[in-house]
Parts: C-alpha cells; sequence; structure tokens
C-alpha cells in the first residue's frame, strides 16, 4: 500500500493507519526534532508532543498527499514552543576539531538566534533538514518564490550580522 492511500485510511480514522504512519515517519521526525532541539532528550519530547497533536487532530488534514508536510509543520511547531518555553540555545552539527571552528559556530549559532523566528525556521528548513524550496513552499503554504526572496533577504541580514560581529 503507499504513503497516500494509507494516510487516507488514517485520516478516515483507521488507528493502525495511523500508527503504521507515524513508525513510517519518526526518522525524519526525529531528525527534524534534534535539529532543532539539539538533545535526544528534547527531542524525544517533542516526538512525544507531536504524536499526541497528529492523532487528536489527523481528522483535520485535507489531503493526504500532504499529510508528511502536516506532520513536518506539527513537529516544527512542537519545537518552537518548546523552545520558548526552555530558552534553548541552538547549534549546528559541525565537529569542533579547532577552537577557530568552535568559534566561528558560536558567531553562526548566535546570529542565527538574533533573527527573527520566521527567519531562523527558514534556515532550519533550508540548511539543517536540507528542504528544496518546494517542499519549504508547500510546508509554509507560501508559493515558491516567496521562499525564494525570504531566503534571499534571511541570508543577507545573516551576513550583516556575521559581519557585525566580526568588528566588534
Amino acid at each position: 500500500m503507499d504513503e497516500i492511500e494509507l494516510a487516507n485510511r488514517a485520516i478516515r480514522g483507521d488507528i493502525p493507519a495511523q500508527l503504521q504512519l507515524l513508525q513510517l515517519y519518526k526518522e525524519p521526525m526525529y531528525r527534524i526534532a534534534y535539529s532543532y532541539m539539539r538533545n535526544e532528550h528534547d527531542a524525544n519530547d517533542a516526538l512525544q508532543e507531536m504524536t499526541f497533536q497528529c492523532l487528536k487532530n489527523i481528522h483535520k488534514v485535507r489531503e493526504a498527499q500532504y499529510f508528511k508536510t502536516w506532520l513536518v509543520r506539527i513537529t516544527i511547531n512542537t519545537c518552537l514552543m518548546m523552545q520558548r518555553q526552555q530558552k534553548h540555545v541552538l547549534l549546528t552539527d559541525i565537529p569542533m576539531d579547532e577552537p577557530q571552528q568552535m568559534t566561528q559556530l558560536f558567531e553562526l549559532n548566535d546570529a542565527i538566534t538574533k533573527l527573527p523566528i520566521e527567519q531562523q525556521e527558514l534556515i532550519h528548513l533550508k540548511y539543517f533538514q536540507d528542504l528544496k524550496n518546494g517542499d519549504i513552499a508547500v510546508a509554509q503554504n507560501i508559493p515558491e518564490g516567496t521562499v525564494k526572496s525570504r531566503l534571499h533577504k534571511t541570508l543577507k541580514k545573516l551576513r550583516q550580522l556575521l559581519s557585525e560581529e566580526g568588528t566588534s
């Protein structure tokens, strides 16, 4: 059975189909949660909350082909909510072999956290999750051209923040 048919069954209330879909998407949702939360415990907490929200609201999904996108949105929103509650600092997976790399990593992280939350989310989707602009457009329910222009503005602002930190 393909994913769309499975999603259709899940939306109609088929509990085994719901559990099968959650199992199917467990790993990608965990990676998203981990990229936001930066530790295993918080990522698992986010995944647990996402599962609860999914099962509670699955009947609201309108089109089965967008089930995964809907799940990504729930996962991201859950992580953002948890971050606001916990005020976590986000770090990337860049290896910290040298002190200079570590300094650059902290400067980058600091600059990213100074961006508005929408721009931080865009950076995460594009560079941490490696999503294509079209996938980001679907996830955020905006045109692909808007994704491109927002990404351009976000990167310009990030460069500006990094250059300001470099001169101070």
